[in-house]
């Protein structure tokens, strides 16, 4: 065994065993065995604590080149070495990008997603994010801040606006450097950008009728200002996400939201009556029309029957004068006396004795037809 006394004395692995021999354990001594009153030499003994610390720093100084001490300076030279490493290299992820800066000056790559290496502590490096983010802007008005959020319209009423700003970093260096804080100025120009444009216009704009005009407008405001200040950020969009009155206020804003629904719908009433009404028109004035057209018609194909009966007349005249007067007279003769209660006696027919033919038209049905209620000869 490995362990065996190589002086011939067999033993276990503490050189204990058998005959006379010197026995040693693996450290060179054996084991010291307890004092007691029984047989010959002495008890078991346990190892000395001492002696073994001792030997273990012997075994430990033929390991490290140089000795004990010259190997602790090798082990701190090692460890400041990967802790320099762990400083000098970084990791940039997808969603950011990495400014390094040389005493603290930047430069001007800027390093990309994946691993990078930098001379720590000469250089360092600032991670910024690059995908959208979202500030909000504007709370609900709180004991502590009374005036959060309150805005003054331009019909001079207060509405209280919530809304928030997406937006993305385009350029990382003006982002870390041209602002001390650009998201604490972002959210101060967002503010007043939004002042700006609601002092401009009525609070119904606001609350529901041109919200999207509203955001437009202030995003290019934020935008515009941003780019003066040289920040580096890109702004997306301006979405409002909240116009409401004040608490104090309220009901009175619904009553009035109230009577201009009310309003709409009587336009609304109004309109498809209106519409009705036009339409019954339309058709009683194409109908009238139509009715004109055709009494025109009628009229004028009458005109031209009469034209054409007058002159018909007027050739068969040319022909013979005498005799178409005398039809002429006679035929009118008999039309103006046809209905008439008068009898014409002509005097040239002698002296013809006079009937009441009147009365006798006026006879009742009852009264025999040769009695008259006048008497005559």
């Amino acid at each position: 065994m490995p362990w065996s006394n190589q002086n011939g004395g067999g033993g276990g692995p503490w050189g204990g065993g058998g005959g006379g021999g010197n026995n040693q354990g693996p450290w060179g001594q054996g084991p010291n065995r307890p004092r007691g009153n029984g047989g010959g030499g002495g008890g078991n003994q346990p190892p000395d604590l001492e002696d073994l610390i001792r030997r273990g720093q012997d075994r430990l100084k033929n390991v490290i080149p140089g000795g004990f001490n010259g190997g602790a300076f090798v082990i701190v030279g090692i460890v400041l070495v990967a802790f320099w490493l762990i400083q000098a290299v970084y990791t940039v992820q997808p969603d950011e990008r990495g400014v390094e800066l040389r005493f603290g000056k930047p430069k001007a790559e800027v390093a990309m997603p994946g691993l990078h290496f930098h001379l720590w502590p000469v250089e360092s490096v600032e991670i910024v994010k690059v995908t959208e983010q979202q500030q909000n802007v504007g709370s609900r008005p709180t004991s502590n801040n009374p005036g959060a959020g309150l805005m003054l319209s331009g019909d001079q009423n207060i509405v209280s606006v919530q809304f928030s700003v997406l937006y993305t970093v385009s350029d990382p260096q003006s982002y870390l450097f041209n602002l001390e804080d650009p998201t604490q100025t972002l959210q101060q120009v967002a503010e007043s950008a939004m002042r700006e444009v609601v002092g401009r216009r009525p609070a119904q704009d606001v609350f529901r009728d041109n919200r999207e005009e509203i955001s437009t407008q202030v995003r290019d405001i934020i935008q515009g200002t941003m780019d003066t200040y040289g920040a580096g950020i890109a702004i997306n969009a301006v979405p409002i996400e909240d116009a409401a009155p004040p608490r104090e206020v309220a009901e009175a804003f619904e009553e009035v939201q109230r009577a201009q629904q009310d309003e709409d719908r009587f336009v609304e009433e109004a309109n498809q009556y209106a519409n009705q009404r036009l339409g019954q028109a339309r058709g009683q004035a194409a109908q009238i029309r139509e009715e004109a057209a055709a009494y025109k018609d009628q009229v004028v194909k009458e005109a031209e029957g009469e034209a054409q009966r007058f002159i018909s007349i007027y050739d068969e005249y040319v022909k013979a004068p005498d005799v178409t007067r005398q039809r002429i007279y006679l035929e009118t003769m008999e039309n103006v006396l046809r209905n008439s209660n008068k009898v014409i006696i002509d005097e040239k027919q002698g002296v013809v004795p006079y009937l009441p033919l009147n009365e006798i038209t006026r006879q009742p049905a009852n009264q025999p037809a040769g009695q008259s209620t006048t008497g005559g000869n």
